[in-house]
C-alpha cells in the first residue's frame, strides 16, 4: 500500500493502562460503571455487527439511508479534498462519501484499533487507487493534531457515537473538533433522535438477546485482560429510558449477592443482589439541542438531514464566523418530514 501511512499516537501499553484505570475507578465508585469502549474486542465487534442487522436496531439503517440519499449533496456543499473520520472502524459507511467526493485527495481515519485501520485502508485503496490514506492510531476523545492535507477538510463523526458521551464530555469533544477546523472546513455528525421510548428500548433490548450478549461481553473482556472471575450468568442485561436526560442506559444487574475478584488489580468487588453496573448511555437528540451544543463549542449548524421516517439525523456545521459562501444560507432540498420542526424538510439550512 504505497499510498498508506500510519501514525501512532498511542503507545503499545495505552489500552492496557486505560483498561486498568477504568475498571478500578468504575468498580470502586457508587454507582458502579464501565465505559462502553471496552465492549469492542473481536467478539464484541462481531456482536455489534449482528446488532446492526436486527429488525429492532434502526440507527445504522437510518444513517445509511441518509448517506445514500444525500452523499452527493454533502459532497457538493463541502467540496472536501480531505475526509477525516473519527472512530472510523471498518470505514464501511464512509465509502458512500468517498465515492461521492470527486476532488478527494486524502482520507484520514482515526481509530484505536490498528487492525481495523490497516484492514479498511487495504480495501479502500483497492477500490480507489488514487486515494491517499493517512491513518491515525489515536483516541478521538483526546485533542488531535491532524497531519498536513489539502483543504477543505470534512471531519465526520458517524453512528450516533456522540450520544455515548456525557454532556460535559460532549462539550470538550466538540471544542476539540472546533479547534481542528480552518476556514472552509466542516463537521458532519450523526445523531439519533428522540422518539417513542418503546422503540428506543427495544433497539437496545432485542428479542433475540444479541444486545444482552454484547453488554455482558464487557465482563468477558475484564476476565480475560485483568484476570477477573465475573460469571456472566450472574448479571442480567437491562435497558431503560431515562426521560429526564433523554438517553438510553444499558446496565448489568447482579442477579444475586456476589463478590468478584480482579486479580491484576488485587481488587475484590462486592455486589448486592440487584446492584447494577452502568455500561453505556446513548443520548437521543432534538435539532434545537444539537444546534445549541454546537454553538457552545463555536460551531454553526448549517444543514440538517434526516431519514424518511425522521429517526436519525446528519448535521453539517462550520466554525462560527469562518463559513464560506458554499454553506451559509444554502437551502437544502425538500423531502421527508423533519420530526423536530414539522416543516416537511429533511434537508434544511438551519
Amino acid at each position: 500500500m504505497n499510498d498508506f501511512q500510519l501514525t501512532r499516537t498511542l503507545d503499545e501499553h495505552a489500552a492496557e493502562t486505560a483498561l486498568r484505570t477504568d475498571v478500578h475507578d468504575g468498580l470502586t465508585r457508587s454507582p458502579k460503571s464501565l465505559p462502553p469502549k471496552w465492549f469492542y474486542d473481536a467478539r464484541g465487534s462481531e456482536l455489534f455487527e449482528e446488532i446492526t442487522r436486527l429488525p429492532e436496531y434502526y440507527p445504522t439503517r437510518a444513517e445509511r439511508e441518509i448517506l445514500l440519499e444525500r452523499a452527493r449533496e454533502i459532497a457538493s456543499v463541502s467540496g472536501a479534498r480531505t475526509l477525516v473520520e473519527l472512530g472510523s472502524g471498518s470505514s464501511e459507511k464512509t465509502r458512500h462519501l468517498i465515492e461521492a467526493l470527486p476532488a478527494l485527495d486524502t482520507y484520514i481515519p482515526v481509530d484505536v484499533s490498528e487492525s481495523a485501520l490497516t484492514g479498511a485502508a487495504k480495501i479502500l485503496l483497492e477500490e480507489h487507487p488514487g486515494l491517499r490514506v493517512h491513518a491515525l492510531l489515536a483516541d478521538f476523545t483526546r485533542a488531535l493534531r491532524l497531519p498536513d492535507s489539502p483543504g477543505p477538510r470534512l471531519v465526520v463523526f458517524l453512528g450516533g457515537t456522540i450520544g455515548n458521551l456525557l454532556p460535559p464530555e460532549r462539550a470538550v469533544f466538540l471544542a476539540d473538533v472546533r479547534a481542528m477546523l480552518s476556514p472552509g472546513d466542516a463537521l458532519l455528525m450523526g445523531t439519533d433522535l428522540v422518539k417513542d421510548p418503546a422503540v428506543l428500548v427495544s433497539a437496545y433490548d432485542d428479542a433475540q438477546g444479541v444486545t444482552a450478549e454484547f453488554n455482558g461481553n464487557v465482563l468477558s473482556v475484564v476476565n480475560r485482560e485483568l484476570g477477573a472471575d465475573f460469571h456472566t450468568a450472574d448479571f442480567a442485561h437491562v435497558a431503560v429510558w431515562n426521560r429526564e436526560h433523554e438517553w438510553i442506559e444499558m446496565r448489568l444487574r447482579a442477579r444475586r449477592q456476589v463478590v468478584v475478584k480482579v486479580r491484576a488489580l488485587d481488587l475484590e468487588v462486592p455486589f448486592e443482589a440487584g446492584e447494577e453496573i452502568l455500561t453505556e448511555i446513548s443520548a437521543k437528540f432534538r435539532q434545537d439541542g444539537v444546534r445549541k451544543e454546537l454553538a457552545s463549542a463555536g460551531l454553526e449548524l448549517t444543514h440538517w438531514w434526516t431519514d424518511a421516517a425522521g429517526r436519525f439525523a446528519l448535521s453539517l456545521s462550520v466554525a462560527d464566523g469562518i463559513g464560506t459562501d458554499g454553506w451559509e444560507g444554502t437551502p437544502g432540498s425538500s423531502g421527508a418530514a423533519d420530526r423536530d420542526t414539522g416543516t416537511g424538510s429533511a434537508s434544511t439550512a438551519a
